[in-house]
């Protein structure tokens, strides 16, 4: 019987650390969806760590995603995850949930470190589960990423979900209270990663504070005074949507071989997240930009533009001095950068209601119709422009969607098109800190 039983798909886990005099700023590393095209980060990120007891022994890096020695990676991974628990590198601590602090580029957000129930979430278009996707889930992409986390013992997020929560009920309140709560950690974090401070929420009444503000949140009354009738949507995939919908086809897989009773309490039914409040001012929304790979800039923008007529009609393309920022108006305007060129495509009648959209759906015919092309997601500006500077290279920069949108437009629209926004640029991502077991 799980304590804290809930009706807002919670479970107060029992996170996995590290002893408090442990080197955490080589404990902590950042979420493996970043730096993908930039493999000398995870080498200068080696480098700092040395022997150290690290995340890094614990994760794979997905610039390193189906290279030859994927296979040899992962089975180290799983060794190394038994091993630091075999030897105490990895402690459990009491139930409870982590309180986080984290600063980072002049801003300073909060999260809470909860578990979060799978059974509760889906991620198609359209779904009126409790937990939803906030952008599009490539499903192509949870193969990779389920080798990885099938058979591993423990689970490490790097997953961050928000709640829409203008009160700020849930985790600010618990702030109030950190001088008198067991501070876990308190570290720099690497490469130009800020500060982060974590405590343990052990106590019975601020964990029933916390679960009791949710349920409000998510209330019929609360929910339809504010998104008329719909169902209620309490938490969205900010961050790691395909993370945790790995984690849930983990679980689908396993619960096959479960009778229902041990369904109930198995562990791999809950997901560790970090929670945020979407109106926290620390958490800043990046654009996400794109870069083109595998194709001659001139040739790919010449393609693009063709794709872009076809798709949506009424299309220029204008040659520019510089890679400049997409203007507002009911056309949709998209900035390139190639080799010695910059330049804008515009679209006049969008059928998507977002840039990114109508950029995605060329950039994904073009890569249907040419073998060898690829696109990667890339934050900053100045990384597209060095990465297109490369031969059969092209980037594209994408404005920020604003956060006053996000809880709307997934209510009212579903899932965004996949990377439309990103929380904070790729040094401002979530640091694998906490681990769970997820065997009984």
């Amino acid at each position: 019987m799980q304590k804290f039983l809930n009706n807002v798909g919670l479970l107060v886990p029992e996170v996995m650390l590290p002893d408090a005099n442990a080197d955490f700023s080589k404990w902590a590393v950042v979420a493996c969806d970043q730096y993908t095209s930039q493999p000398e980060y995870w080498q200068k990120a080696r480098e700092y760590i040395k022997d150290a007891p690290s995340t890094l022994d614990l994760m794979l890096p997905e610039a390193f995603l189906d290279k030859p020695d994927e296979a040899q990676r992962i089975e180290a991974i799983r060794n190394n995850m038994r091993r630091y628990m075999d030897e105490g590198i990895l402690k459990p601590r009491k139930q409870g949930f982590v309180l986080v602090k984290r600063s980072v580029a002049g801003n300073t957000r909060l999260g809470l470190v909860v578990a979060l129930d799978l059974e509760c979430y889906d991620y198609s278009k359209g779904s009126t589960m409790l937990i939803r996707a906030s952008e599009g889930t490539i499903v192509e992409r949870i193969p990779p990423r389920l080798r990885i986390r099938k058979g591993a013992p423990i689970e490490l997020p790097h997953i961050l979900v928000l709640i829409d929560d203008p009160k700020r009920s849930v985790i600010e309140p618990l702030m109030d209270k950190a001088c008198e709560l067991e501070k876990l950690y308190d570290t720099d974090l690497m490469l130009d990663g800020g500060h982060i401070t974590g405590w343990l929420v052990s106590d019975d009444e601020l964990i029933q504070g916390v679960i009791d503000a949710l349920g409000v949140i998510a209330s019929p009354e609360v929910f339809s005074a504010k998104y008329g009738d719909k169902a209620p949507l309490l938490y969205a995939m900010g961050d790691g949507n395909h993370s945790f919908a790995t984690a849930k086809a983990n679980w689908e897989q396993i619960k096959t071989t479960l009778t229902p009773k041990q369904r109930e309490n198995h562990p791999a039914r809950w997901a560790l997240v970090e929670l945020e409040n979407v109106h926290d001012e620390g958490i800043i929304f990046e654009p996400i930009h794109r870069v083109v790979f595998g194709m001659d800039g001139a040739k790919a923008i010449k393609k693009l533009t063709a794709i872009l007529n076809e798709q949506n009609g009424g299309v220029s393309v204008t040659e520019t001095r510089k890679l400049s920022a997409p203007e507002g108006g009911a056309s949709h305007k998209l900035p390139f950068v190639y080799k010695g060129h910059t330049g804008v495509i515009e679209v006049a009648s969008p059928r998507q209601q977002l840039a990114v959209g109508t950029l995605q759906a060329a950039i994904d015919m073009l890569i249907r119709e040419n073998s060898g092309v690829s696109v990667d997601y890339i934050h900053g500006a100045d990384v597209v422009e060095r990465l297109a500077s490369e031969d059969k290279a092209v980037g594209f920069t994408l404005p920020a969607m604003e956060k006053s949108e996000f809880f709307d437009t997934v209510v009212y629209d579903g899932a965004l098109p996949r990377k439309t926004f990103s929380m904070g640029e790729a040094n401002e991502k979530r640091y694998y800190m906490e681990c769970r077991l997820i065997e009984p």
